[in-house]
């Protein structure tokens, strides 16, 4: 039965191509690919995606889905979990690239079958979860940089920006999505292009992180 990689590119560093190479890395062959791009994890339900709507039409039972990780469904809680068990009743067999994990209908058993719905609920919520952290972050750092801007006085030109940050708004999100699935600095460097001491300072102060790009509007 064939196998299908999904993937929702949101960001200039997740690019479809850079999603199946990892796929394969980790020992998938991969038959068919799906993508959606530039959607919303969060206010787009996958089955409302030009593509997420393809895949709802091409899985049959015992075709296999790969997603790098589950937010590529969605980074809604509802949505994702919906999504995965509505697979599952297909007979279709859901895999990850990050973490291996393998959710299908199976087992029988109601103690392994809570044990799976509960992981798919953990999942699924770390993906919500990390999208609206992202969102608080970038509200805040909007708020802090127009704090600097006041501080210049009233229409008057901000005289000290501070460093230009060295790093892009696709970025930053690439790296907030990362730490959100427990990436190590040192992968997230390399798949980013970015230096390990700038991914520890995104991580250290996000919303800083976000300031620097609002204040040098970029």
């Amino acid at each position: 039965m064939p196998t299908f990689l999904y993937a929702r590119v949101s960001t200039a560093e997740q690019t479809l191509e850079h999603q199946r190479t990892q796929a394969e890395a980790a020992g998938f062959r991969i038959d068919h690919v799906v993508a959606d791009h530039g959607v919303s994890g969060i206010s787009t339900r996958l089955q409302e995606r030009p593509e997420g709507r393809r895949l709802f039409d091409l899985l049959r039972a015992g075709d296999t889905l790969v997603v790098r990780w589950l937010d590529r469904l969605g980074r809604n809680y509802l949505d994702v979990c919906d999504t995965v068990r509505e697979f599952m009743r297909r007979g279709v067999v859901v895999r990850t690239v990050i973490n291996g994990l393998t959710f299908d209908g199976a087992t029988q058993d109601p103690m392994q079958q809570a044990v799976r719905d509960a992981l798919i609920g953990f999942m699924a919520a770390m993906a919500q979860a990390q999208a609206e952290a992202t969102k608080e972050a970038q509200r805040a750092g909007i708020e802090l940089a127009k704090a600097k801007d006041a501080e210049a006085g009233e229409g008057g030109e901000r005289h000290y920006r501070g460093r230009k940050p060295s790093y892009t708004r696709d970025q930053l999100t690439a790296v907030r999505d990362l730490l959100g699935q427990d990436t190590g600095i040192g992968q997230i460097a390399k798949l980013t292009g970015l230096s390990r001491q700038t991914v520890y300072r995104i991580k250290d102060d996000p919303v800083a992180a976000e300031a620097g790009l609002a204040v040098w509007s970029l």
